[in-house]
């Protein structure tokens, strides 16, 4: 008897019904692509921020301390006391050859790009040069047989670069602007360099302009800058750009002393692609080396983060709740209309919670089989979404599906209570009566 109803109800009512489902979809494919992307956005806004330079800057151990006890970065002798001065720029280094094993922590794959540098002033011209050898593209085999490449090409994008950029393989440099107009050099001129009895002949390849001190910097192979400091094989730092969790009370904690946490949270912690659990494993796997945060980069990803998938949610809240008022209008004025119906029912021994339940037995039914048509729309909305502002496909996550389900049947019984306490309030001789 219940089904016959049921299917009799669903046919007189198609009108309203199929509203409710539309109304039902529409809200659900929003949410869909909402929570889709909240859900996949960690990657795609981290990959965007990663064209705006790295997070992480590897130094020697030494040279790190010294920074710390004297809040120095840069030295310049005339700025500081000749002990000082010495003392810093006597600093380590690090050997080019380790780098790669940032490529083979737990983390490996979150580290997105990597350069080394090292610096060592040159003549050129009667005038002093800051060079700057790096790696350009860099191509790097691993021990476990998966290759890399990386370099400044990836890790500086956003470099305005007029001409070809540099190759490791040539005597090519980059010239930032300013050095390039203070030295009078355009691209294919040929210079000279020298330093420690040594001279070198350089052709410009690019010049470019970063916004930065590197404007007035000259950026050559990381070989040469290595052979023309007595400097083989060895680097000053290494700037890492990393995708990266935002950070935490845990994490926060992490940096200041990972000995404090219980081993739980230390699980948690080094299992977390947290900026400091990632800058503790390089600094395992690279002995002498300090792995620190660029605080204003990394600060600045987790909060543009943090906000993104907070709009995300707020926008997902906001359709549902559309939903929910739309269908509470709308299942209200069904229950208004077939008063008659119910009374009738109820005349004849039907309880209050029967006709409810076959009531909603209707609405939930009709409003399934529009969600489940909006959650392959808002799986569509998701990939224009993700095609339009990050250039790539939204990974489709499975556990948005019980998470849709879930909140149809929220949204449904919420939208619905309205018209269920006026259905329960209804007396069979008032209605019947015409009252």
């Amino acid at each position: 008897m219940f089904t016959q109803m049921l299917k009799g109800a669903l046919m007189r009512q198609k009108g309203k019904l199929s509203m409710i489902a539309f109304t039902m979809a529409l809200g659900v494919s929003l949410a869909t692509a909402m929570l889709g992307v909240m859900m996949d956005v960690g990657d795609k806004v981290n990959q965007e921020l990663k064209t705006y330079g790295a997070n992480l800057s590897v130094v020697p151990r030494e040279t790190a301390l010294l920074s710390e006890l004297y809040g120095v970065e840069d030295v310049e002798d005339e700025e500081f006391p000749e002990k000082l001065s010495g003392a810093l720029n006597s600093q380590k280094y690090l050997p080019e050859d380790e780098l790669v094993k940032m490529k083979m922590i737990f983390w490996a794959f979150n580290i997105v790009d990597f350069a080394p540098f090292l610096e060592t002033p040159v003549l050129s011209d009667g005038q002093m040069v800051t060079l700057v050898g790096t790696w350009f593209d860099k191509h790097l085999d691993l021990p476990t047989g998966e290759t890399v490449d990386t370099g400044i090409k990836r890790l500086k994008s956003w470099w305005d670069v007029t001409g070809e950029w540099a190759r490791d393989d040539d005597d090519g440099a980059m010239l930032g602007q300013n050095l390039a107009e203070k030295l009078g050099l355009k691209i294919g001129d040929a210079f000279q360099v020298a330093a420690n009895g040594r001279n070198e002949t350089l052709t410009v390849r690019a010049v470019f302009y970063s916004g930065g001190k590197e404007d007035d910097q000259a950026f050559v192979p990381l070989r040469l800058a290595q052979n023309i400091s007595n400097r083989p094989g060895l680097v000053q730092r290494v700037d890492v750009s990393a995708l990266t969790t935002p950070e935490n009370d845990l994490a926060r904690r992490a940096a200041q002393n990972p000995k404090s946490l219980s081993p739980k949270e230390w699980d948690t912690w080094y299992c977390t692609a947290y900026i400091s659990s990632i800058a503790y494993q390089i600094e395992e796997a690279i002995p002498g080396s300090r792995a620190k945060p660029v605080l204003q980069v990394a600060e600045s990803e987790g909060a543009i983060l943090q906000k993104t998938q907070l709009l995300m949610l707020l926008l997902t809240v906001l359709s549902l709740v559309c939903s929910a008022l739309a269908i509470s209008n709308l299942v209200t004025a069904s229950v208004m209309e077939r008063s008659s119906e119910i009374g009738l029912l109820k005349a004849i021994g039907a309880t209050g919670a029967a006709v409810a339940l076959l009531i909603l037995t209707e609405i939930v039914l009709t409003s399934m089989l529009g969600g489940t048509a909006g959650y392959f729309v808002g799986l569509g909305f998701a990939q224009v979404i993700g095609r339009t502002v990050f250039g790539s496909a939204i990974a489709v996550k499975g556990l948005v599906v019980p998470m849709v389900t879930l909140l149809v049947l929220l949204v449904t019984l919420l939208g619905s209570l309205p018209a269920i306490r006026m259905l329960l309030s209804l007396r069979p001789t008032e209605v019947l009566h015409g009252r």
